[in-house]
């Protein structure tokens, strides 16, 4: 039998962001395409769909209040079926309206399905098909990941899109503590941790230095 349907829905949402009316609507109309989508292409878990404005709307759209007004671009690491890039996109389009968004994904269905939601929802963004590793290196405001990679790796990705000013909102369970000690046996960081306001055990993981230390691998775990 599926999953029971979670009582938080649209309008939780809403009052819990603060969000408009119309950009409501908008994001009404990703959730459904992306229900139409995961039928045929399995792009989240089916599981998480019972809990989608909770699990995935609202746990992404929490990240919009972590980026200061005059960030002007973002870059989404492996963004699957758009969370959080996609979402920060339509929540800042408001305030933002000179920001930036580029998602890079490695999977060619989730690229079509985040182009085609762009397009339905009339947003200018940048959809990449590649490998994360293969970008160019470029340097961005603020870059996002959730559910990316183990926090050694996210760094390491994420050296590459880091600019004099940048930070990461990366989300992050309850590994944390441990990813942590790995990660610090690589990398010069300052880190700051904010309770997820949509996950009990969750927190966002906002990294505003980050520093290779001289002699050491990149991705200690990853050889």
């Amino acid at each position: 039998m599926p999953p029971e349907p979670d009582l938080f829905g649209p309008e939780e949402f809403a009052a819990a962001t603060g969000v408009s009316r119309e950009t409501l609507v908008r994001l009404k109309r990703y959730a459904s395409l992306l229900e139409d989508w995961n039928a045929r292409h399995n792009l989240v878990s089916r599981n998480s769909m019972a809990e989608l404005w909770r699990r995935h709307f609202w746990d992404s759209a929490q990240i919009a209040g972590f980026i200061p007004l005059e960030t002007r671009s973002l870059v989404d690491l492996g963004s699957g079926a758009g969370f959080p890039g996609l979402v920060l996109a339509e929540m800042l389009r408001e305030t933002h309206g000179e920001l930036r968004v580029v998602l890079i994904e490695a999977t060619a269905k989730k690229c079509r399905f985040l182009t085609a939601v762009a397009e339905a929802l009339g947003l200018r963004i940048g959809v990449r098909h590649q490998r994360i590793e293969d970008a160019p290196v470029e340097p961005f405001d603020v870059i996002t990941g959730r559910a990316c990679a183990p926090l050694p790796q996210l760094l390491a990705y994420a050296q590459r899109f880091w600019g004099a000013n940048t930070r990461a909102l990366l989300h992050k369970g309850q590994n944390l503590a441990s990813e942590l000690t790995q990660a610090r046996k690589s990398w010069r960081i300052r880190v700051e941790q904010h309770p997820s306001r949509s996950d009990p055990s969750g927190i966002i993981l906002e990294i505003r230095e980050l520093q290779r230390v001289a002699g050491k691998p990149s991705q200690p775990n990853h050889p």
